[in-house]
């Protein structure tokens, strides 16, 4: 692909990403990434949650789905050292490969494997997860470029997702803190109550039900009634 049509591409992904919510941001960047690399069969998403557990939320086909949840299933493969260990691997034959000596063998023969690349997805020095690349074809990502073009989608991934999860958590914490103040403007006037007043009572009845307490909010708003303990 001519490098002037590549960038053009790149800033058009880089754009369309940065337009979506967190789920549409990674479903159209696996789907870039199969357009934009030309080895790339499918692609899929490992990320990381709650500190060091993996999971792919997304991806183009069965083949990266079930190849990442073996990976993760037996502890070893290339996204599991994209995300742990190195920012780039590379394998030019999985049948061939030596550092996966159990994943590799299942993924060949089971689902047809037989290259990948898999880069890490990471902002603001925090590791996110990994962009995992996978082909049917032994030496898919021989060429430079493939590796050139990948680590620019990564980027462009990592920046969206990151700024796409922290207007969502900005979102969820304005419509929460919408529902506390309307719960509170309930209670002050059912009981002649103030602000603060009213604002401790949802406290106390979020620690004594053990919910959280916008959802002590929500359910006053709804049913007119704060839930029992």
């Amino acid at each position: 692909m001519p490098e002037q049509n590549l960038s053009a591409l790149l800033a058009a992904a880089a754009r369309d990403l940065g337009s979506e919510n967190v789920e549409r941001t990674l479903e159209k960047s696996v789907h870039f990434a199969v357009e934009l690399i030309e080895g790339c069969d499918d692609c899929a998403i490992t990320l990381v949650r709650r500190g060091t557990a993996l999971e792919t939320p997304v991806s183009t086909g069965h083949l990266p789905k079930r190849g990442d949840a073996l990976q993760y299933e037996l502890g070893e493969g290339p996204c599991m050292d994209a995300v742990w260990e190195q920012e780039v691997v590379i394998s030019a034959d999985l049948a061939q490969e030596e550092r996966w000596p159990t994943w590799g063998p299942r993924v060949v023969a089971d689902l047809g494997a037989r290259s990948m690349m898999c880069i890490r997805l990471f902002a603001n020095q925090q590791t996110l997860g990994a962009l995992n690349m996978y082909s049917v074809n032994a030496n898919a990502f021989a060429d430079d470029s493939d590796q050139a073009v990948g680590q620019a989608l990564a980027v462009h991934v990592a920046v969206a997702f990151a700024a796409a999860q922290e207007i969502e958590g900005l979102n969820t914490a304005l419509v929460n803190r919408t529902s506390i103040g309307q719960a509170e403007g309930i209670l002050m006037e059912r009981f002649g109550i103030s602000g603060e007043r009213a604002f401790q009572v949802l406290r106390r009845v979020s620690s004594h039900t053990n919910l959280k307490i916008h959802r002590v909010a929500a359910e006053l708003i709804e049913t007119r009634r704060l839930p029992s303990p």
